[in-house]
């Protein structure tokens, strides 16, 4: 196991992008929905990839990560899900962590 994997952020990530992508989203969001996963899994992909690279390319990809966890927050206040206001919080936490990743 890779040392990112262990980390609670990247947990916490991965299990926002597979509920994102595992949800029932309602009738006519399909391009929200297409895009608010993208930009979770976007949030993990950079999460790692950050971990794995050093200087100014590791606090790029933590500062994309933000930007791509912002994005999803913004994402749910559009569509009526259940788990939205879980999601939003959790992104909200990972969104903190990544700053100290830096």
């Amino acid at each position: 196991m890779l040392a990112f994997e262990r980390l609670t952020v990247f947990q916490d990530a991965v299990a926002v992008a597979r509920g994102l992508a595992g949800a029932r989203w309602p009738r006519g969001h399909e391009a929200l929905r297409d895009q608010a996963v993208r930009a979770a899994q976007s949030v993990v992909l950079n999460l790692a990839e950050g971990c794995g690279s050093q200087g100014g390319n590791r606090k790029r990809h933590f500062r994309l990560a933000q930007g791509s966890a912002c994005e999803v927050i913004a994402a749910l206040y559009l569509v009526d899900l259940p788990t939205a206001e879980a999601h939003q919080k959790t992104l909200r936490r990972v969104h903190q962590q990544l700053r100290s990743l830096r």
